[in-house]
């Protein structure tokens, strides 16, 4: 089974410059060091900021483009992540694991989502 992690910051309950410190940075390697090391970690990455985002509409086949930032978006995706896993606890544990990861400084929810096989 292969789950997508979407890791979704809460900006506004989360340290101003919104970047995670050295010690957190720190913590976040070793957790995917041992997630690459186990055979779990397919792929992760942090997302440019939505300043930086495009978002192409289709609206009943009218294709428009809107340049970010999108201000009204109360969700922002900030990364994600790929795992392999046995089951769906199995990803809940390492969302639940990187979550912890960020100490109390940040507000993050994690949207768990399996992805479809083939």
């Amino acid at each position: 089974m292969r789950y997508m992690m979407l890791i979704e910051p809460d900006l506004e309950n989360s340290p101003a410059d919104g970047m995670p410190s050295q010690e957190i940075m720190d913590e976040m390697g070793k957790l995917l060091e041992e997630m690459t090391k186990s055979g779990v970690l397919l792929d992760t990455a942090g997302l440019k900021p939505n300043e930086e985002a495009v978002r192409v509409v289709s609206d009943h086949g009218k294709l428009s483009v809107v340049d970010g930032p999108f201000t009204e978006s109360k969700e922002l995706v900030g990364g994600y992540l790929i795992a392999q896993v046995k089951s769906k606890e199995e990803a809940l544990e390492w969302a639940n694991r990187f979550l912890k990861a960020h100490g109390e400084e940040w507000t993050l929810t994690i949207e768990l989502r399996e992805i479809m096989e083939p």
